[in-house]
């Protein structure tokens, strides 16, 4: 694996190492170093550790600048105020480094692997059979999407699990319905739609809930049926199943419009751990941690109580013996950590569900399932609201659809490029629009901090001007019509050449690709990529505009002009990918 020392982890060991030589008792200090705006970076280190061995800061800070191996990586260090460090690096350094990064044979431009990659088992994307999938299911499958790119590009292995609702009273409904009627879900064509599939049920679940409001008789044949589902009668399995795969074939098209690769294998439902429940339930019952209550089992905690002063317990069995929730959540924990032998579980789930969250996995520790080598964590994310900053609904007060609204980010996008496009046909206006689109509006998601809520406003998102999707896949579109338009001139490194302010701005911020990239995946924060990436697309502008490249005073200028285009395009490429995002090569 060829990773490549970034130049600020360099800087880091010379200064490291000139801190143990200066003073011997600060062999593992940290010289804390970071970017600035006075210098390349600054080191700030030295302040405690002059207070602690109660010396001049200044005067060691002069001592380790004496000290500091300065061949080839140094071009300046000196101490500025009461004892920081000021450093800038040599032009060469800057592109020898990119240079590494690029001739990276596995194509991750240096980026290391992780150091001790585990499994982790992230849970996201989760529809509810036969429902509608709308704007609050967006956030789970985009930013879920995301982190597993991240965490599988730094080594992680992944195991992807969509906790779809396919279980639970309604269902007795709908099967008992259909059993009455057996041919609503009988499709004319052999290919059907996802919009089909979904009009079918819904027309299906609106004339089972007219029927189950009105008849006493259908309601109590629906009860009986829920018991059949739940004992496993084949019959009622069979019909249940049809429910699950005309769902599927919705599903599926909704993840297909969004760019999202989603598995069959990965569906695990609630009913895949349905075999699990009554164990479950035995296994905290007799270990203590659940106890009988008002006939339901139930954990406790002192620190959870409602309004009234009471305990607030986690129901995992009810008292007529159905089970909730909980017993399902806490199967899969188990299922995940003995089976999957997961290291981390990852759960993607609205901020609204944190208190559940917060008790199942309370719970889980207090059971042994989960402990200082099994991690659980819910990743809790806010709310999309409408331009009105009020949650997203329609005129009508309805919740937005979201294939409706992909479909209007798709048509508003493909308007974008079509007034930019030159010489795009219309196949391909259409498929940039369809690119553009859904970049936009993951872009717009996955740009806010998780658990924040956020406007969504298609007039912005699918603007070229600001913090987009669109103006980084413009971005990157603009430097490949430059390396296509270099005709006898080809990208190559010039270490020997001094570098412009621009040049040197550049070239440092693609040096901490590899570090955003680990920072977002140990963090689970995909909005420290968008921004890093937005920033890198704003210094290749400003590069742009001051440093003429195909016009450059020397062929060798060119050259390494070019070499900058292709590694900031390439790391455009790359951080984009990890977003789920595409970068067309011609806008």
């Amino acid at each position: 694996m060829a990773s490549v020392t970034s130049l600020s982890d360099s800087v880091q060991q010379r200064l490291a190492s000139a801190l143990s030589a200066t003073l011997p008792e600060a062999a593992d200090a940290d010289p804390l170093l970071r970017r600035s705006d006075r210098a390349d970076f600054q080191a700030n280190g030295i302040l405690a550790l002059a207070k602690k061995a109660k010396a001049n800061p200044r005067e060691l800070a002069a001592q380790v600048v004496s000290r500091v191996e300065t061949g080839g990586l140094f071009k300046e260090v000196e101490v500025s105020g009461p004892g920081f460090l000021n450093i800038t690096v040599t032009d060469e350094a800057i592109t020898r480094n990119l240079a590494a990064r690029a001739a990276d044979p596995e194509g991750r431009l240096g980026v290391p692997y992780a150091d001790a990659p585990g499994t982790t088992v992230i849970d996201y994307a989760q529809p509810n059979v036969a429902k509608e999938m709308h704007v609050g299911h967006l956030r789970s499958a985009v930013i879920g999407d995301s982190v597993v790119k991240l965490l599988e590009f730094t080594g992680e292995t992944v195991v992807r699990r969509h906790h779809i609702g396919d279980w639970g009273t309604q269902f007795g409904m709908l099967i008992q319905y259909l059993d009455e009627h057996p041919h609503e879900l009988d499709h004319k064509a052999s290919e059907v739609t996802g919009e089909e599939a979904m009009s079918n049920l819904d027309r299906l679940y609106k004339a089972a809930r007219k029927l189950f409001d009105s008849d006493e008789e259908f309601k109590t044949r629906s009860r009986r049926r829920v018991v059949d589902l739940q004992a496993g009668d084949p019959h009622t399995l069979a019909v249940w199943q049809k429910f699950v795969d005309e769902s599927k074939i919705y599903f599926f098209s909704v993840f297909e419009k969004l760019d999202m690769d989603i598995r069959d294998a990965d569906i695990v439902g609630e009913s895949g751990y349905n075999d699990m429940l009554a164990e479950t339930c035995r296994l905290l019952e007799e270990s203590g941690v659940a106890v009988r209550s008002e006939g339901a089992l139930c954990v406790f905690f002192d620190d959870i109580k409602g309004p009234d002063g009471n305990p607030v317990p986690l129901i995992v069995q009810k008292s007529d013996g159905g089970y909730g929730y909980a017993a399902t959540d806490l199967s899969a924990i188990r299922d995940r950590v003995f089976n999957l032998k997961a290291h981390s579980l990852l759960y993607v789930v609205d901020a609204r569900q944190a208190l559940h969250f917060r008790m199942v996995f309370e719970t889980a520790r207090r059971a042994g399932w989960l402990n200082d080598d099994v991690q659980a964590a819910q990743l809790a994310f806010g709310t999309v609201l409408g331009k009105d900053g009020k949650p997203f609904k329609t005129r009508e007060g309805e919740t937005v659809r979201l294939v409706d609204l992909l479909d209007e980010a798709i048509e508003r996008a493909s308007a974008v490029v079509r007034e930019k496009a030159q010489d795009l046909s219309e196949e391909e206006i259409a498929e940039r629009g369809a690119q553009v689109g859904i970049g936009a509006v993951k872009y717009a998601d996955l740009s806010t901090s998780a658990s924040r809520d956020y406007k969504f406003d298609l007039d912005q998102m699918v603007s070229l001007n600001g913090d987009t999707s669109v103006y980084l896949q413009y971005a990157f579109a603009r430097i490949r019509s430059i390396l296509r338009k270099a005709g006898e001139a080809r990208p190559a490194a010039h270490p020997e050449l001094e570098l412009t302010a621009p040049e040197r701005a550049l070239g440092l911020h693609l040096d901490q690709f590899a570090e955003t990239v680990a920072e977002a995946a140990r963090e689970y924060a995909p909005h420290k990529l968008t921004a890093y990436l937005y920033q890198l697309a704003s210094l290749y502008t400003s590069f742009y505009d001051k440093c003429p490249v195909l016009k450059a005073e020397t062929p060798e200028q060119v050259e390494n002009r070019l070499f900058l285009c292709e590694v900031t395009a390439r790391t455009l490429h790359e951080g984009m990918a990890l977003l789920g995002i595409r970068t067309p090569e011609r806008l």
